[in-house]
């Protein structure tokens, strides 16, 4: 959750990673740590999590409840892996919204999916989260993967997430959260702060932005949190799915 504490007694301050920046400031430090790994952002992460995000991505799928003719929007998008699964499920009748605020990296979805043949009924905007340039009630489905813990205000992109679901629609979250198990921590942590960085130097040539990523995990809130949170901005019958010994959570609500 943000604690918006004031730095200098005028402008409230929020996580990045560890620090305490501005809240004005955390959206562009944000994109450029995007900026900086958009281009190599699948490699890393199958390097990073030996190929388990395809799984947790898979499960996130089969946990939507999307069909032929529904609307759907993918928040934080990324390379577009949830966004052409969705696109075959809905069909020529649906339409799925890959929407992601950061330009790079909608980019590189955007060129991955034509080069794969996905166009026809996918869509690609700019967007912010807590701002979402949607109606009301226009989504069936909406997700985001490994997006909202980058998020300023979580609490307002989960209210604009439920304004523009349907009654009855879907919000699934998918984000790291906390190992059920302190063993787990541990080695969880060690990998964290030593391998993932290392990596992001040997593979992209930027340590730091990957020393972010896992210090931004660590910031994110715990499962219940999260689920308090969904509850307290509207949704209905949440639920939260623990995977890989709770390091990755797949959180659901339904709009009533």
């Amino acid at each position: 959750m943000n604690d918006p504490r004031k730095n200098d007694g005028s402008e409230p301050t929020t996580h990045f990673g560890f620090q305490d920046v501005p809240e004005s400031q955390k959206a562009e430090k944000v994109a450029e740590v995007f900026h900086s790994v958009a281009a190599k952002y699948d490699l890393m992460n199958d390097l990073l999590s030996g190929g388990m995000h395809r799984l947790w991505k898979r499960f996130t799928i089969e946990l939507s409840g999307v069909r032929n003719g529904n609307r759907v929007l993918d928040i934080a998008g990324g390379t577009g892996d949830l966004a052409r699964q969705f696109s075959r499920l809905v069909g020529e009748s649906g339409e799925v919204v890959l929407a992601d605020i950061n330009e790079s990296m909608l980019k590189v979805g955007r060129d991955r999916l034509l080069d794969r043949g996905v166009a026809g009924n996918v869509r690609f905007v700019q967007a912010d989260a807590e701002k979402l340039p949607f109606p009301d009630n226009h989504f069936d489905c909406v997700t985001i993967a490994f997006g909202l813990r980058n998020v300023t205000h979580k609490d307002a992109a989960i209210a604009s997430m439920l304004r523009v679901l349907k009654p009855g629609g879907r919000l699934l979250v998918l984000e790291f959260s906390k190992p059920r198990s302190n063993l787990l921590s541990k080695v969880y942590d060690t990998y964290s702060f030593n391998f993932m960085p290392l990596m992001g130097k040997l593979i992209t040539n930027d340590a730091d932005s990957y020393r972010y990523l896992a210090e931004s995990i660590r910031m994110h809130p715990d499962q219940d949190t999260l689920k308090a949170m969904m509850q307290a901005a509207g949704f209905d019958r949440v639920t939260y799915h623990n995977m890989t010994g709770g390091i990755v959570a797949l959180h659901r609500g339904i709009k009533p």
